[in-house]
């Protein structure tokens, strides 16, 4: 069976996405600041989508391409959406408890599902739903547990999961903002309404993290810049990963895309164990076992 494309280009943006996690979190260990890292994967990566722009409009008889009324509610938003889920896993991440959260984070495949049907009214199969929910029990066993440490912390626990589950949450309403977006843009070329998309997006992004580092975190914006020769590699996947994205996003159902999208944990859990020496446990194995059959039947079934 020949795949379809929207399959191919979710792979792709898989693989992309996890060497850049793997980037960000080199430059998160040294100097930079987890959002300062977060930046630069915008920052760096709007000078090229801007040169693949200007060289595609001159070097074709591609214009600039009609959108429609509601495009840059949904680019915009979606960008915005990203962003806030970002700051919330990094919360999640500084809770001593956040084994819950980080979990609840990963509920984002299946509220993908319900925002979609809330946002623009596109629903999934109940065959297509049981394989999402059963990615998800997967996306659970891969779940790292914390030890607690005396007496659990209600009140970090509470924290911890409604920054997890926001997270997830927006990570939802960004994907389906994204594919509203390029479904938004009028033109028969799928790249141009990926590239365009993104391109709005990168730039919303960046320019509202610029305004919140220089308000906020004050010499960031200088670190990340002396980061450059490192950032500028975060920005090419970013840009690769992201584009993919959209291409996938353009194609299909948002839901079904982040539900493949989920091979993503296992080619980092590979990573980790091939090339950093991770030791592997049988959790993890049967985490990664359900997640390749979730991604498998939704590939079959749509």
């Amino acid at each position: 069976m020949a795949l379809d494309f929207w399959i191919i280009a979710t792979l792709c943006a898989a693989t992309f996405q996890t060497i850049r996690f793997t980037l960000q979190k080199i430059l998160a260990d040294g100097n930079l600041s987890p959002l300062g890292a977060t930046y630069s994967r915008f920052i760096f990566a709007a000078p090229l989508i801007i040169l693949c722009g200007i060289l595609l409009l001159f070097s074709t008889d591609i214009s600039v391409p009609d959108v429609e009324s509601q495009f840059l509610l949904f680019a915009v938003g979606g960008g915005i959406a990203q962003i806030l889920a970002t700051v919330c896993v990094i919360l999640v991440f500084k809770s001593r408890n956040f084994a819950v959260g980080i979990t609840l984070k990963k509920t984002e495949v299946i509220l993908t599902a319900f925002m979609g049907i809330l946002l623009i009214g596109e629903g999934v199969s109940s065959i297509s739903m049981s394989l999402i929910c059963l990615g998800g029990l997967g996306v659970y066993f891969l779940s790292k547990k914390v030890p607690s440490i005396g007496q659990p912390n209600l009140s970090r626990i509470n924290k911890s999961a409604f920054y997890g589950l926001s997270s997830g949450l927006l990570f939802a309403i960004s994907a389906v903002c994204y594919r509203s977006a390029t479904l938004s843009v009028v033109s028969d070329l799928v790249y141009l309404r990926a590239g365009y998309t993104l391109l709005v997006v990168i730039l919303a992004q960046s320019f509202v993290m610029t305004i919140w580092l220089a308000v906020f975190e004050p010499g960031q914006i200088k670190l990340v810049w002396q980061e450059k020769k490192k950032g500028i590699w975060v920005g090419i996947t970013s840009l690769g990963g992201s584009f993919f994205w959209f291409t996938a996003f353009t194609l299909q159902n948002a839901a079904y895309v982040k539900a493949v999208g989920q091979i993503e944990l296992i080619f980092s859990l590979l990573i980790s164990t091939l090339f950093f020496k991770d030791r592997i446990s049988i959790r993890e194995i049967l985490g990664m076992l359900l997640i390749g059959l979730s991604a498998l039947g939704i590939i079959l079934v749509v």
